[in-house]
């Protein structure tokens, strides 16, 4: 089975507890569980990280070069302040998706640029904690072979 590395960024770890209306009261454990489950039905292995820490975030992007076949990833503030993450990203060869559970361009303009989305296959953006879902359907499908 494919294996997928879902990686959140900074804050993340606080999902359910900070700004719920905006974020949500599913917790990052929620999600993970959520995700492994919806793996195992896709025929993918879903394994999990997080950090609060940007180099922490590249060695485990680095990491999946060798271990996973695509990357869901969620970098939380990095998105927009990130050239290291993207970097990490761009020595990636598998198909990567950017999560978003906020719509980031209805937030405030800072948060409307992505360095991640110059690398992501694709970006899902305000569809809430589902939005981890839809990324690993996409994936199962890139790496099935669709389009």
């Amino acid at each position: 089975m494919p294996t997928i590395d879902l990686i959140n960024g900074p804050n993340l770890n606080l999902l359910g507890l900070r700004e719920p209306a905006i974020y949500g009261h599913a917790t990052l454990a929620d999600v993970e569980t959520r995700a492994q489950a919806l793996g195992g039905e896709l025929g993918l292995t879903v394994t999990t990280f997080q950090s609060n820490h940007e180099g922490a975030l590249v060695d485990r992007i680095q990491a999946a070069r060798a271990t996973a076949q695509g990357i869901v990833l969620n970098p939380g503030a990095y998105t927009h302040t990130s050239v290291a993450i993207l970097d990490a990203l761009n020595t990636f060869d598998g198909p990567v998706i950017e999560v978003h559970v906020s719509n980031i361009h209805r937030r405030e303009a800072f948060r409307q640029h992505s360095y991640v989305s110059l690398r992501a296959d694709a970006v899902i953006a305000g569809c809430g904690v589902q939005g981890y879902d839809l990324a690993l359907h996409r994936l199962a499908e890139l790496l099935r072979g669709g389009g």
